[in-house]
């Protein structure tokens, strides 16, 4: 098992990466302020992990509250939020249970946001089932759901008390999903470490053959990127916006073509190959680096083109990007491979210019 430490003074807290953490209660009962937990799973999840983790729990004399959220993007409303109230109401849960999210990015942001505001804040911990949510969605304290209009947009920022990878679960993970978890390992290469981006593009076979080397080095790098930038800035005033690369235009895809159509980490494949676009448009990155972004993000699996949906919906959802300020959009941008910033005044052409090169 490898540590990492998410650096935020009195609420920081640890990363385990390893094998066989589902069913190692003694990393989790030193964390609850009482011995019961509520664990929000979904149906796909529940059959695969939650009996051995509930075993484990239980031999240790903790008490299990489990609770079944139905599967997919689609359902991350205030509609399932309400399942997870009404379980522990039923079940007469306190501030102090913990809930434990035991599953990938919806299950992690729904019950993050939960516990933020379950009887105003209890404890959680996030178990990620999946590689998208391993190496991004539980580390960071983001906690949301979806809007009709945006992805994301009702949330709050509430750190877990750790984060638990089991690489493990990665073996279950259907091709799809595991290929979706890579766009996510790509942006922290782009945004962050150009000898990473490097790595994968020498070693993405052997993270699409589940190789477990390559996918411990996947996770624990991309953790470790992810963990600094939170650490400099949490709630997101500044470079914690980096981690956004290709989001401004993934999220409009998700919202735009209905959620749960296409995965997140699909979205953000094509949203990637848009904001190179709009980089090299800026004078800011070179052709041949926009060509071995979109190369990478194909070998991948991932599509490489937004879909064909009219260009004013891509603008109206882009408006309402969480980076939006003083009503002026901003984009994360890359000046070469491994560095990104922020860039506001960027033309409503130039941004139509790439969505027409872009679309499907």
């Amino acid at each position: 098992m490898r540590t990492l430490n998410v650096a935020l003074g009195n609420r920081s807290y640890p990363i385990h990466i390893g094998t066989g953490l589902l069913r190692d209660a003694g990393l989790i009962a030193p964390l609850l302020a009482q011995k019961r937990v509520a664990i929000v799973t979904n149906t796909a999840i529940a059959p695969l992990y939650l009996g051995p983790l509930r075993a484990a729990l239980e031999a240790s004399g903790i008490t299990v509250v489990p609770v079944i959220l139905p599967d997919g993007e689609r359902y991350k409303t205030w509609q399932t939020l309400n399942l997870i109230f009404d379980a522990l109401i039923e079940n007469r849960c306190e501030r102090r249970t913990t809930l434990i999210a035991l599953g990938g990015g919806v299950v992690g942001d729904m019950t993050g946001f939960a516990a933020a505001t379950w009887q105003r804040g209890a404890p959680f911990i996030q178990m990620p089932t999946t590689l998208l949510a391993q190496v991004d969605s539980s580390v960071g304290g983001k906690t949301a759901i979806n809007h009709p209009q945006g992805k994301n947009m009702i949330g709050a920022f509430y750190q877990p008390r750790a984060v638990l990878a089991d690489l493990d679960s990665l073996k279950t993970l259907p091709e799809r999903e595991l290929k979706a978890g890579i766009a996510e390992v790509i942006k922290h290469g782009l945004i962050r470490d150009a000898g990473f981006f490097a790595w994968l593009e020498a070693n993405m076979d052997a993270l699409l053959g589940r190789d477990p080397a390559a996918l411990e080095h996947a996770v624990l790098r991309s953790c470790e990127i992810k963990s600094e930038i939170v650490a400099l800035d949490e709630q997101e005033q500044d470079v914690r916006a980096l981690l956004n690369f290709g989001h401004t235009f993934g999220h409009a895809i998700e919202a735009g073509i209905g959620y749960g159509d296409w995965l997140h980490g699909e979205a953000i494949g094509a949203g990637m190959v848009m904001a190179a676009d709009l980089s090299q448009q800026l004078g800011l990155l070179a052709a041949a680096d926009v060509s071995r972004i979109e190369r990478l993000i194909e070998r991948a699996g991932l599509p490489v083109a937004g879909p064909n949906f009219p260009r004013e919906r891509y603008l109206e959802h882009m408006a309402l990007d969480k980076k939006t300020r003083d009503g002026a959009s901003r984009f994360v941008v890359l000046e070469c491979l491994g560095s990104a910033r922020l860039q506001t005044g960027v033309a409503v052409d130039m941004v139509g210019g790439v969505l027409a090169r872009r679309v499907a």
